[in-house]
């Protein structure tokens, strides 16, 4: 089938590569390269890399606008794929492919509409994740549903390891019905049940409230990590913590009390502490949790949240 893919980040290069080893992908759209760095370098998007491994032309665009459709519709392909390129498909691109678009969503839809499904369905504790594939429409991640499949993940994955382990996952999926569509077999149904959205997330939503019971905490550590990054305040600086797990066996602490052991740092929740293992001061490099606490003056009247 002859395809043009639309992809940014990380997580849309798996299936790209997939279809790739099947199909003819004509062409993929990309995000423009963007500044990385402390040197702000401009640099290519993953999606763009692969492309280009892969020698396939690449279009770069910020808007998927008039200049755009007139390429696609020059390239005469059957159909559109988009995972996560960062923008929207309008007419009259969306019906420019012959079979219109399809879109690989990280969430069972019709959970979790939106820019951030993983990380808000980890954050809200959700027992299970997956992926959808279905036909684009112009409402927000409203289309008939190809295919939806939930996938285990690793015990405390965060949503780095969550979104590597859907994007491989997804990719198959994406290929199955791609196949399907090819060979006229594949049938999208509507979505059933109640909406939920996923919201891009701010430097706000990585803050952690060390009053509410460790489940929960936890369940935001997983869901910012790493980015925007789950953070708290200690005597008025930022402190970032990068990792950590439930001490569901240590004593209980007051909310954001904060002690610390050979290997870690407990903090205090509504029920039981989070073990922190490794931090980022401001203006400071990654460290071991327990370094940095025996690094603090008067430590002991210092409290997470503070």
């Amino acid at each position: 089938m002859r395809l043009v893919f639309a992809g940014t980040p990380d997580a849309a290069v798996p299936t790209l590569h997939r279809l790739a080893s099947d199909h003819d992908v004509a062409a993929v759209i990309t995000r423009p390269d963007a500044p990385l760095g402390r040197k702000r370098v401009l640099t290519p998007s993953p999606v763009a890399r692969a492309a280009d491994e892969l020698g396939i032309p690449v279009f770069k665009a910020a808007r998927l606008d008039d200049e755009v459709t007139q390429r696609i519709a020059a390239l005469r392909v059957e159909l559109g794929v988009i995972v996560a390129y960062g923008g929207l498909v309008r007419e009259p691109l969306l019906s420019t492919p012959t079979a219109g678009w399809i879109n690989l969503h990280f969430s069972l839809l019709p959970e979790w509409r939106g820019a951030a499904p993983v990380q808000r369905a980890l954050i809200a504790g959700d027992a299970r994740l997956g992926a959808s594939v279905f036909q684009l429409v112009p409402a927000l991640d409203a289309g008939d549903v190809f295919a939806s499949r939930a996938f285990d993940l690793p015990e405390g994955a965060t949503a780095d390891v969550a979104l590597r382990t859907l994007a491989e996952a997804g990719a198959e999926l994406t290929a199955e019905v791609v196949s399907g569509i090819a060979d006229g077999t594949a049938i999208a149904e509507p979505q059933q049940g109640e909406p939920s959205y996923a919201a891009k997330l701010t430097l706000e939503d990585g803050v952690l409230d060390w009053s509410q019971p460790l489940e929960a905490v936890f369940a935001r550590f997983r869901g910012v990590t790493p980015e925007p990054g789950a953070h708290t305040t200690i005597d008025g600086q930022r402190l970032k913590i990068l990792e950590a797990v439930p001490a569901l066996d240590a004593e209980p602490l007051p909310s954001g009390h904060i002690t610390g052991t050979k290997s870690a740092v407990l903090i205090g929740t509504a029920t039981s502490p989070l073990a922190v293992t490794r931090v980022q001061p401001a203006g400071k490099g990654a460290m071991h949790a327990a370094d940095w606490w025996r690094g603090q003056r008067a430590a002991e009247g210092l409290r997470a949240g503070s």
